[in-house]
């Protein structure tokens, strides 16, 4: 279905732009792992390409085991052809490429326009996606505002999941569908407020009743010392599969964000594309952070959605101030 949305789309770009390219390729089998090298070509031309591997950075971009100099590098590089990139993309994949060197040099670098759509179904068309904008952009930007008197984060719920970490100086970042700008980027649909909280700061347990595509048998619990999952338990069988991507790489044990969803029209618990933007929610995502102000760089990311969450943000005095309580906002906060 996600396939025929797909070609959809590039049939209707048709009608509104002078060229689209549509480009095809294997599932990557993974959120935030690099697409393959034929779309890097498609998008960034294949001149880019061989400056790259000339340069003997390709692979590593490719594997995300890139340096800071040698992503550096990259952007210099991608800098000169940046005449060859899209004007825009819209993503729809199976696994988000939101995360990925290949989305940060196209918004960063050439001014691409990108939304990210992974797991994209056309009932979002009437959920999600139906939303007010203009109210979606006040709501969210409100929040973010807010959420940058807070040195550290504290976030409980009933079920058993508590979890405190620093925020620090981290950029608040909005996901406001509005996409209008060179360079802007987001997911449709969209309504949520992110950051990526201090690396080694969070602490706590975590009781996941939802997977990205399905409530959970019975719930799985994470329990997370100095930034990083340290034990995963519970007899539901996600339980193996999210393991075997722990045990992949150390990277992906992160804690890499903390999301707050904004969109008052997004109702769907069974897609994580829609059901981290449902208003009142929060999401905690393992894995990469480097795409949104973290230092973290690898080919995982997954975003696990929770209800009704008490939310609460300490100053650095040590004052707190409770943000969201059972997954209501607090009116006068």
């Amino acid at each position: 279905m996600l396939r025929d949305i797909a070609i959809l789309t590039a049939e209707a770009g048709r009608s509104l732009s002078k060229k689209v390219l549509f480009y095809e390729y294997p599932a990557t089998g993974t959120h935030a792992k690099e697409p393959p090298l034929k779309l890097w070509e498609c998008a960034f031309g294949k001149r880019a390409i061989s400056a790259l591997k000339k340069a003997g950075i390709l692979k590593p971009l490719l594997s995300k085991k890139a340096t800071d100099a040698q992503i550096k590098q990259a952007q210099k590089i991608i800098l000169r052809y940046k005449k060859s990139a899209p004007h825009a993309v819209i993503a729809l994949s199976n696994y988000s490429t939101t995360h990925t060197l290949f989305r940060n040099l196209l918004t960063k670098v050439c001014g691409s326009r990108y939304a990210s759509m992974p797991l994209f179904d056309v009932g979002m068309l009437e959920t999600g996606m139906a939303v007010n904008y203009k109210e979606l952009k006040k709501r969210t930007d409100l929040i973010s505002k807010t959420l940058r008197k807070a040195d550290s984060i504290e976030i409980k719920t009933s079920n058993g999941t508590h979890l405190k970490f620093q925020r620090g100086k981290r950029k608040i970042h909005s996901d406001t569908g509005i996409l209008t700008k060179a360079g802007s980027f987001g997911n449709l649909p969209a309504g949520e407020v992110f950051l990526s909280p201090i690396e080694g700061t969070a602490n706590g347990k975590l009781i996941l009743e939802w997977a990205p595509t399905r409530r959970l048998a019975s719930p799985i619990t994470l329990i997370v010392k100095e930034g990083n999952v340290k034990d995963v338990s519970g007899s539901e069988p996600y339980v193996t599969y999210l393991g075997e991507k722990l045990n992949e790489r150390k990277e992906n044990r992160n804690i890499a964000e903390l999301g707050i969803g904004t969109n008052d029209m997004a109702k769907r618990l069974d897609n994580i594309l829609e059901s981290e933007k449902i208003m009142g929610t929060i999401h905690i995502a393992l894995g990469d952070n480097s795409s949104f102000g973290g230092n973290v760089k690898t080919p995982f990311h997954q975003d696990f959605v929770f209800l009704k969450p008490t939310l609460i943000l300490i100053d650095k005095k040590g004052t707190k101030t409770e943000l969201m309580r059972d997954g209501r906002f607090i009116d006068d906060v």
